[in-house]
């Protein structure tokens, strides 16, 4: 299992259009072999932001390579562009592999 993140540091004047931007796109996500799920989060308030984390959950790394160079990857981000207005910097990329895994 790999699990990919990006985390948005959000002013909260944009947090109720980041979300209707995230809740009304296409991602195309489910066009793509090892695709597990997706979710994206939303974290605490602090000094006028609100954190928010977008994961998705592949059945491999190499999956999610293979996710960042397709045709369904362009498509989906076709106008991040003109949405960096809504947070601060660049999203911040975290990528993790499964050492362990435990469910109910």
């Amino acid at each position: 299992m790999y699990l990919a993140m990006n985390r948005f540091t959000v002013p909260l004047e944009n947090a109720e259009e980041f979300e209707a931007l995230w809740l009304g796109r296409d991602s195309h996500l489910k066009d793509m072999d090892g695709f597990v799920e997706f979710h994206m989060l939303k974290g605490p308030e602090e000094d006028g932001k609100r954190l928010y984390a977008s994961h998705t959950i592949w059945e491999s790394e190499e999956a999610f390579r293979a996710w960042t160079t397709s045709e369904q990857f362009r498509k989906a981000h076709a106008r991040a562009g003109d949405t960096r207005k809504l947070y601060e910097g660049a999203p911040q990329f975290e990528g993790f592999s499964a050492i362990q895994h435990l469910k109910a």
